[in-house]
């Protein structure tokens, strides 16, 4: 709502615009992408504050980057996008914000390594989660494995295995200097879970 508030005083399209972002993440079926993954994802990126350049970006980033999540598609990430570059438009906030925004959005797809220091950090916020203590990992685990109960183990778990593999094969799973602290827990949570994937 802060940031809304600095491009709109309509409190009535405030409200609507947390609304429907609330409604996104409250979504029957999320256990991981909820109002608890942004919570969270705040923190990390509180952390970092002073090493980002475009703050509003990041945060309305945030917001947007998992309002489309359809576990059976795969242009979620474009979606959100689209729908983040709509809203801020309709409030005026200035294009090279709304085009950072997206910049950061889509690179949650690959979360492969950009010419942007705020959209690393914002993609390694978005990793984090690897990084956690094992117990909170695992329970990472089991919600991600909810939200993809339409699948049966017989296609999740090598789908899944996959997604583990492509990150441990990269030279560093964390891009940015803050967040390196992470990786060496991150690939001792992902090398348990695909051992237990595997078994």
């Amino acid at each position: 709502m802060t940031l809304l508030q600095q491009y709109t005083g309509n409190e009535a399209l405030q409200q609507q615009y947390w609304q429907e972002l609330s409604a996104a993440y409250s979504q029957n079926g999320r256990h991981y992408h909820t109002l608890q993954h942004l919570k969270f994802m705040l923190q990390q990126l509180e952390q970092v504050k002073n090493d980002i350049s475009q703050w509003n970006a990041v945060i309305a980033a945030l917001f947007y980057h998992d309002t489309v999540y359809d576990v059976m598609k795969q242009n979620n990430e474009e979606n959100s996008a689209m729908l983040a570059a709509e809203r801020l438009a309709k409030i005026e906030v200035p294009q090279e914000t709304i085009d950072q925004c997206v910049e950061h959005i889509l690179a949650t797809k690959l979360h492969t390594i950009g010419s942007s220091t705020d959209t690393n950090l914002f993609t390694d916020a978005d990793l984090s989660i690897l990084g956690q203590p094992a117990e909170t990992y695992k329970a990472y685990a089991t919600q991600i494995r909810k939200e993809y109960a339409v699948y049966p183990d017989s296609l999740y778990n090598p789908g899944r295995a996959k997604v583990l593999q492509h990150f441990l094969a990269l030279p560093a799973i964390f891009k940015t200097t803050p967040f390196a602290r992470y990786e060496i827990q991150a690939k001792t949570n992902m090398q348990q879970e695909l051992s237990t994937l595997l078994a």
